[in-house]
């Protein structure tokens, strides 16, 4: 083994395996690109994304951890959202939610 060398198991690693998907349309209607992060609370993001919040609500994108989707001005696109996991308590982003989902 060499000092900082990564051994990874073979195979392939399926992210968020067996988790309902949820795709919605999506569109920047504001002038800046929004940025979402993977554990973001899709329901409260930027005013700016035009999407059906309601059934976002408890919802993340279904994207790998620590990466992100960027929405351009004027863009639309579909996302795959999936349900935050945990206690399903959310605290801060917008504090639109300040508890349990």
């Amino acid at each position: 083994m060499i000092p900082g060398e990564v051994m990874a198991a073979p195979g392939e690693l399926v992210l968020n395996e067996g988790a309902p998907v949820t795709t919605l349309m999506v569109a920047n209607t504001g002038d800046r690109p929004v940025q979402v992060g993977s554990h973001y609370h899709f329901y409260e993001t930027n005013p700016a994304l035009d999407f059906d919040r309601e059934a976002a609500r408890g919802l993340r994108l279904d994207i790998a951890p620590g990466t992100a989707v960027r929405f351009e001005p004027g863009q639309s696109r579909e996302v795959n959202l999936i349900p935050i996991g945990g206690a399903r308590k959310i605290y801060g982003f917008n504090q639109k939610v300040m508890g349990a989902l």
